[in-house]
């Protein structure tokens, strides 16, 4: 089962509207998960002014968001984002979900020097509709030629034969796990 600990919360880029004071305003959690997470202003130099944005989680003025969701549920809040003596408002989603167990799954893959290598980490259970995020630890246990994405695909074409192995980090919802992927590169 995965350990009960904070991490960093995968941001997609996209296209900021003119109107929008923060980069992302959607962030996926889970109950009884620990938040560590952060807004992101669209222009520098901004504070926030200290709220409540769901049962058991706060923003500080520095715009971190912190506690420990209690319940889920969809919540909308606004955060007022500052610069100066003036402040602009703007709606933060916070999608609480139950702490759904889940597990890892292919965490071994097979190639040889030379050839493409083509595999996916997946993951069993976990609350649905939640894409799980992968974040390798230590680079440098990755084979040359091999990479492994944010998305769980490992790709690439090994340099040379050998076993590796690479420390993930998995996080479904702010509920992160880590595992060992082993390379067999023959």
């Amino acid at each position: 089962m995965p350990s009960l600990t904070t991490t960093p919360m995968v941001r997609v880029a996209r296209e900021t509207p003119a109107d929008q004071s923060l980069v992302e305003d959607t962030f996926y959690l889970t109950v009884g998960i620990e938040v560590s997470q952060w807004l992101l202003p669209t222009v520098k130099g901004v504070t926030f002014r200290p709220s409540y944005l769901a049962v058991g989680v706060k923003v500080d003025p520095s715009g971190h968001l912190y506690g420990t969701p209690q319940r889920s549920g969809t919540f909308v809040a606004t955060v007022q984002v500052c610069s100066g003596r003036s402040c602009r408002e703007q709606d933060v989603t916070l999608v609480v979900l139950a702490n759904v167990p889940w597990e890892p799954r292919e965490l071994t893959f097979p190639g040889r020097a030379g050839t493409t290598l083509n595999g996916e980490i997946g993951i069993n259970g976990g609350p649905a509709g939640v894409v799980p995020t992968f974040t390798v630890t230590d680079h440098d246990k990755v084979p040359e030629g091999v990479s492994i994405g944010p998305d769980g695909h490992v790709g690439g074409v090994p340099a040379a034969p050998g076993i590796s192995e690479v420390p993930v980090r998995i996080c479904v919802a702010g509920n992160c796990a880590g595992v060992v992927v082993r390379l067999i590169i023959v």
